[in-house]
């Protein structure tokens, strides 16, 4: 595989002082923020000869050194599992994920996953995620359903990874949650970071949590259940389930923070609604839209009084 070539900087007067990761961030637009410091993590970035650390602070006349690796080969098997395409181009792939899928392979999940059934039906992904996740720019949990764009290209990839780095997306869930809010409508901001004990979870009240903030509004509800619009601002790990869980509302059916609703429903009750952002190639600003799942549609009805015409655009 073709070797790329390194990129080579000096740090002028103004970019001293900053931490390594700050100045590369802002040197190297075309690369986002966890790429960046996945390369300085694996010994890809060189300051004055040495391997850097990504907090390092660097000096006016400093030489920095960049070398991406070739991405990876993609060796998991296609599997002929259908998949509902709601927009494709020669650069990206909008898929409809529906609940009970996991997006690639891992060791709890080596096949039947997104990405197998991705490379039956687009052989051609960006390999910048690896061997593991070729083409992968973001994930939804296993029982989430909805948007889920994945890159053919590495430009589609890089810009689509700095979208969604720089919170330049629009990204809006529908959740079913317990009981009655007192608000039609507010804004969650707790830090989240994981769990100090179980480490499988994640939790407001981490010792290093990282800024996270929810919008949300009501649609219908009745006393047991109500029917949320979540608008993310950052993409914090379950966010919208932590976020929500520390409401006091947990999302139905939610095995992991739903506490007596976990079993309410055998999925939890989250649907990536609406997904937007900037095309990588023309910039043109897309809007794509998963239509309501059955199962999710059925709940809905259950909730008087005001009848479900979707959420406001």
């Amino acid at each position: 595989m073709q070797e790329t070539q390194p990129i080579r900087l000096t740090v002028p007067e103004p970019g001293a002082r900053l931490r390594l990761d700050q100045f590369l961030a802002r040197a190297l637009p075309k690369f986002s923020r966890s790429r960046l410091q996945t390369l300085i993590r694996n010994k890809n970035v060189t300051l004055n000869g040495s391997p850097a650390r990504p907090r390092e602070l660097v000096h006016s006349g400093d030489q920095i050194e960049v070398n991406e690796p070739p991405p990876e080969k993609i060796d998991n098997l296609p599997e002929a599992i259908p998949l509902d395409v709601l927009y494709q181009d020669d650069d990206l792939i909008v898929i409809n994920k529906p609940a009970g899928m996991v997006v690639h392979p891992g060791a709890g999940q080596p096949e039947h996953t997104l990405v197998n059934a991705l490379l039956y039906h687009f052989p051609n992904l960006s390999g910048i995620g690896g061997k593991e996740r070729p083409g992968i720019v973001h994930r939804l949990d296993k029982d989430t359903s909805g948007c889920l764009v994945v890159a053919r290209t590495d430009e589609a990839h890089r810009s689509l990874s700095k979208q969604f780095a720089d919170r330049a997306v629009e990204k809006i869930y529908l959740a079913l949650v317990a009981g009655k809010l007192l608000k039609v409508a507010g804004t969650i901001e707790e830090k989240i970071g994981r769990h100090p004990v179980h480490r499988q979870r994640m939790s407001t009240t981490a010792r290093n949590g990282r800024v996270a903030k929810t919008d949300y509004r009501v649609l219908s509800s009745s006393a047991e259940t109500s029917l949320l619009e979540c608008r993310l601002h950052s993409g914090r790990t379950h966010q919208i389930r932590v976020h929500l869980h520390h409401l006091g509302h947990p999302v139905l059916g939610d095995k992991v923070y739903g506490g007596r609703f976990a079993k309410s429903f055998p999925r939890q009750m989250l649907h990536a609604w609406r997904l937007a952002f900037h095309h990588p190639r023309t910039s043109e600003w897309k809007t794509f839209e998963a239509p309501v799942p059955r199962d999710f549609e059925n709940a809905i009805k259950s909730l008087p009084p005001s009848p479900f015409s979707g959420p406001r655009a």
